[in-house]
């Protein structure tokens, strides 16, 4: 398998991930949520800055099905850690070798 198809393959996989399985993730708390809770931890819990970001709370701001709103913020998420990466891995590797 080639190196172009094998990237095709991976970031397939990464969208139907993020933007159909994403969906039947359980929605209970995680175990520090749930500690946090149970021990009162959590009382004076405040709202975050970004509460009303467009794609705050694992949705997009504005989309009311659920599904289609979990979905497209697991997509617009896997595109933006590409976009990421993908500048991360050109400026490193694109850093002139010195010779030791």
């Amino acid at each position: 398998m080639s190196t172009r198809k094998f990237l095709g393959a991976a970031l397939l996989a990464a969208l139907v991930l993020a933007g159909v399985v994403s969906f039947y993730a359980s929605s209970s708390p995680d175990g520090l949520e749930k500690v946090a809770a149970d021990k009162g931890i959590d009382a004076k819990v405040e709202d975050h800055a970004s509460k009303d970001s467009p794609l705050a709370d694992y949705g997009v701001k504005g989309v009311e099905n659920a599904r289609l709103s979990g979905g497209l913020a697991g997509v617009a998420g896997v595109a933006v850690v590409l976009v990421a990466g993908t500048g991360l891995f050109w400026v490193i590797r694109r850093k002139p070798q010195t010779a030791e």
